[in-house]
């Protein structure tokens, strides 16, 4: 969906959940990618890009997750009909609530960070996850003092 200032939105979401005590990274492979990634959606015309990363993980990856904080922003430029088309990337920290099945993914992996870390191939991608992290530790220190 390209918006009327020609323009691609794109929303990522940095899930995460604890596991055997272990904080863990929803990496995927989408679209018939052969790099891991964070998941990804176009956002929809009306649609916040907020709106549409819980709808991407409700839909997508089948599960619960809360946003908790805009992880980071980012943009770039793709090709559509030959045409250059920029894109700005919003990335939301999430926290997976509930799981069920993930249908729409070629394939998924939750991992923790520092292997996530080097598993994901582009660079802006890399730069997001550090920047959750960061994020998180600070939604963290803002929750106990709650």
């Amino acid at each position: 969906m390209v918006t009327k200032n020609s323009q691609l939105l794109i929303s990522g979401a940095l899930v995460f959940k604890e596991y055997a005590g272990k904080r863990r990274f929803l990496l995927v492979k989408q679209g018939g990618a052969k790099n891991w990634e964070i998941p990804k959606v176009t956002v929809r015309k009306g649609e916040s890009s907020v709106r549409a990363s819980i709808r991407m993980t409700s839909e997508v990856a089948g599960m619960d997750a809360r946003v908790l904080e805009e992880a980071g922003r980012a943009t770039g430029a793709t090709l559509i009909n030959g045409k250059s088309v920029p894109v700005k990337y919003y990335y939301y920290l999430m926290l997976q609530k509930s799981a069920g099945e993930m249908l729409g993914f070629d394939d998924f992996e939750w991992l923790e960070y520092g292997k996530a870390i080097k598993k994901i191939f582009l660079k802006r991608e890399k730069d997001i996850l550090r920047s959750g992290k960061k994020v998180l530790r600070e939604w963290e220190k803002a929750q106990k003092k709650k």
